[in-house]
């Protein structure tokens, strides 16, 4: 009996002042203004963070800005081999070092690998976009290239 009394207690807490409040998320808010016609306008969507493209765009610049200061070559030097969302298949965002352990969920990202030379650089980045150089186990981290025939044309 003590026991059912002691759960029905534990259960209660769970909904008074000291658990975590629900959440309620409302649709942003309208303006309307009457001149005879009703008109409704919504606020204006500030293009930014939330479009990819611009995240992407930023995550190549601050990519290029990195791999210069790295290598110390010019920036005229770097080439976009590929610039995409993707969808990590963990908390490693396609980068895990040893002794880490890392989340088992879908993570959303971005990966860009940059040239110079006959060698590929690659930068993860989660949703937030931005980059870390994901290094591979060769001297200056990059990836030897062979290009295919055509590549530079």
């Amino acid at each position: 009996m003590v026991a059912l009394a002691l759960l029905g207690a534990v259960i209660a807490a769970c909904g008074t002042e000291g658990g975590s409040p629900a959440t309620t998320i409302a649709p942003p808010e309208t303006t309307t203004t009457t001149t005879g016609e009703a008109t409704t306008t919504t606020p204006s969507t500030t293009i930014g963070d939330t479009v990819p493209g611009n995240t992407l765009q930023r995550m190549i610049e601050k990519a290029k800005a990195d791999l210069v200061q790295r290598l110390k070559v010019p920036e005229s030097e770097i080439t976009v081999m590929r610039a995409e969302a993707v969808t990590w298949p963990d908390g490693s965002m396609g980068c895990p070092q040893p002794g880490m352990n890392y989340t088992q969920a879908l993570v959303e990202g971005y990966q860009v690998v940059l040239g110079v030379g006959n060698k590929a650089y690659d930068y993860h980045a989660g949703g937030d976009g931005e980059p870390f150089f994901c290094p591979s186990d060769e001297e200056d981290g990059g990836h030897s290239f062979v290009p295919p025939p055509g590549y530079d044309k």
